[in-house]
C-alpha cells in the first residue's frame, strides 16, 4: 500500500514540477504577460508559498525514500542456530547451484533460479548440452550434484531440482583446409 501511495504522490509531483516548469518558461519569456493588481499580488503570492511548501515536503519525503535501505530489497532464507542467526541470499545459492552444474561434464551455459517453498527450496536449472552423452544421464546428474551440494554447503533441504535443457550448444571446431 505504502508503495501505491509513494507512486501517486511520485507522479503528482512530476505533474507540478512539470506544470510549474512551463508556467515560468511562458511568463519569463513574455509569451503570457503578467499584470496584476495589488491583492491579486498578494494571492499569488500566498498560493506560491503553499505550492512551493507542498513541493519541498514531497521533495523531503522522496529524499527519505531514495536514501533508506530496504531489508527487503535482497531476498535470503533466515536460519537460527545456537550461535545466533544465519541469513544465505538467494543470489548466493544460486550461484552454488550454478557451480554444482557446471561441474556436471557435457554440461554449458547453466542459469539457476530459486524457489522458496514450505517443503525446502526447488530449483530451476536451465542449460546447454554439447550433444555428446545422453540427456538423461547428464540431467540426473545435474540434479544429484546441484541436490547434494546445495543441502551440504547450506544446511536447507532442496525439494525439487528441475533441470531444463534448452539446446545443444554449436561446436566451434574449425576445420582446416588444405590445398
Amino acid at each position: 500500500m505504502a508503495k501505491i501511495f509513494d507512486r501517486l504522490l511520485l507522479f503528482v509531483y512530476s505533474l507540478s514540477i512539470g506544470i510549474l516548469s512551463l508556467i515560468a518558461i511562458l511568463l519569463l519569456s513574455n509569451v503570457l504577460p503578467l499584470s496584476l493588481t495589488e491583492s491579486d499580488e498578494q494571492m499569488l503570492t500566498l498560493v506560491s508559498i503553499i505550492v512551493a511548501a507542498v513541493l519541498f515536503l514531497l521533495s523531503i519525503r522522496f529524499f527519505y525514500i531514495s536514501v533508506k535501505r530496504d531489508r527487503h530489497s535482497l531476498p535470503s532464507i533466515d536460519q537460527r542456530t545456537e550461535y545466533g542467526d544465519i541469513q544465505i541470499s538467494i543470489e548466493t545459492i544460486e550461484n552454488l547451484s550454478y557451480k554444482a552444474a557446471t561441474r556436471v561434464r557435457g554440461i554449458r551455459e547453466v542459469k539457476t533460479r530459486i524457489r522458496i517453498t514450505d517443503a525446502g527450496l526447488e530449483i530451476v536449472v536451465r542449460a546447454m548440452v554439447d550433444g555428446e552423452a545422453s540427456i538423461l544421464t547428464l540431467t540426473e546428474e545435474v540434479q544429484k550434484q546441484v541436490h547434494d551440494y546445495v543441502e551440504e554447503i547450506t544446511g536447507i533441504p532442496v525439494s525439487n531440482v528441475s533441470v531444463y535443457i534448452a539446446n545443444l550448444v554449436q561446436s566451434t571446431v574449425i576445420k582446416s583446409r588444405v590445398e
